[in-house]
């Protein structure tokens, strides 16, 4: 089974024509969406170009947020989770030249943070 494949089989993946019937005024004409996936209230979607997350606004749930990240620009990430393979697991992102996280989601076991971190490793590294 591909990498892609095997990911794609998660619960907590969006199919493709859903995440452009809802947000197609963010995506360049020439950008393919690759996956995109819910994390409690928020999406994750990795295109050809970039990782854009929305995220709802804490304390105003009709505020959503979107940030776009370069993968050129992404200088690091990590993932932080028990030994045991606990249910929850954080991932955190750096850009270039910045010294805080840009991005900190925690993940449940319906995204596998695991394969993400690899999907990231496959664009940035």
């Amino acid at each position: 089974m591909s990498f892609l494949s095997k990911f794609l089989n998660s619960s907590g993946i969006l199919e493709n024509s859903k995440i452009m019937e809802d947000y197609d005024q963010l995506f360049l004409d020439n950008e393919e969406i690759e996956v995109g996936f819910k994390l409690i209230e928020d999406i994750f979607i990795f295109t050809n170009k970039r990782l854009i997350v929305i995220e709802r606004k804490k304390d105003q749930e009709d505020i959503l947020a979107y940030t776009s990240l370069p993968y050129s620009q992404i200088s690091y990430f990590t993932v932080e989770a028990k030994k045991s393979f606990d249910l929850k697991s954080v991932l955190k992102i750096w850009l270039s030249g910045q010294s805080e996280v840009v991005v900190e989601k925690e993940f449940n076991k319906s995204v596998d943070v695991y394969e993400v971190q690899k999907m990231l490793a496959d664009h940035v590294l």
